[in-house]
């Protein structure tokens, strides 16, 4: 094994100004709190309502799911180091995260994909849809995700383990990546730096590409809808895409062009690991009339308490403000 001397690595965090470290303890800490409660507001709206037996609403939930792993891989222990002098991580649980991460926002990456072929399949194939979609090549699909992320985390993982670390141990990030790690071996990582770009960061540029072709594709077969039909898949649709580019583009810009700017990937990486989670429960929910309508149901069933339901007069302010939903 490769970490003879190095047990544990230090984590340089995002700053290094204390005022800096407070302002962003109460940011990250807010963030994390929507996050939460955001992601899970939808995962038990879809579960707890008929929404679950729609595929779109299937893929929704789990990736609310998602969201919600995902951001605790990294968050809690970002909130904490903020409160601390040094920030420690023992070798074990760096690996730990580092495999967490990976395949949590790996899931998210093949749901989205997943989602984006539902929507051909209800768009381009609506005669078919109920056959294409059914109950067991929706999970078949979510089962392929879970697999197809774990074999990419342990790839990252075996990479990283076999290396040896002898220090320095200061990791230049807030959270434990392949690239930060790859710097502070005690060996020549070039080939491994090279081979991680064409595998991670060429997957996220083909996946990326292939979901705005798919998504193109669908554009081009609304001309034929009609005027209600249409405004009703622009609506989904338009949701769906606002989710692919804000996750996709930092991840892009992190594993694509060159592992020497870390202080560009940290930013980057605040957007696919905080960002796009907090801002998912609000796209998918701001113009979808079926969302709004099952959080009424599930959380607002006593037709007395309506008044006095929050969520009922925020879906009431949702209606206000987006209107034209579908």
């Amino acid at each position: 094994m490769g970490h003879e001397n190095v047990t544990e690595f230090i984590l340089l965090g995002l700053f290094s100004d204390d005022k800096a470290k407070v302002a962003c303890l109460v940011l990250f800490s807010l963030c994390y709190i929507a996050i939460l409660s955001g992601n899970l507001l939808i995962l038990l709206t879809i579960w707890g309502s008929r929404l679950s037996e729609q595929p779109m609403y299937f893929f929704l939930s789990y990736l609310s799911f998602m969201d919600v792993c995902f951001t605790s891989t990294v968050a809690p222990k970002l909130i904490t180091d903020l409160l601390a002098q040094q920030q420690i991580i023992s070798y074990s649980s760096c690996m730990a995260q580092m495999f967490s991460a990976h395949f949590f926002g790996a899931t998210e990456i093949f749901i989205l994909v997943a989602m984006a072929y539902d929507r051909y399949a209800a768009i381009c194939r609506p005669l078919h849809y109920m056959v294409i979609m059914n109950s067991q090549v929706c999970y078949v699909l979510v089962m392929a995700s879970a697999l197809g992320a774990f074999i990419h985390s342990i790839l990252q993982v075996l990479i990283v383990i076999g290396l040896p670390f002898c220090g320095p141990n200061q990791i230049d990030h807030y959270f434990c990546d392949v690239f930060p790690l790859l710097k502070l071996a005690c060996t020549d990582t070039s080939l491994l730096v090279i081979a991680i770009i064409t595998t991670t960061g060429v997957l996220s540029i083909l996946t990326f590409v292939a979901l705005v072709i798919s998504y193109i594709i669908i554009l081009s077969m609304l001309r034929t809808r009609s005027s209600e039909g249409r405004r009703k898949a622009l609506s989904t649709c338009g949701s769906h895409i606002t989710v692919v580019f804000l996750f996709f583009l930092p991840l892009i810009f992190t594993y694509v062009p060159t592992a020497d700017s870390v202080s560009n990937d940290k930013i980057f990486a605040l957007f696919y690991t905080m960002i796009a989670p907090m801002f998912n429960p609000l796209i998918y929910t701001l113009r979808n009339t079926d969302m709004k309508n099952a959080m009424r149901k599930v959380w607002c069933q006593d037709k007395l308490s309506k008044g006095k339901c929050s969520l009922w007069r925020l879906c009431l302010l949702l209606d206000l403000f987006y209107p034209q939903s579908h």
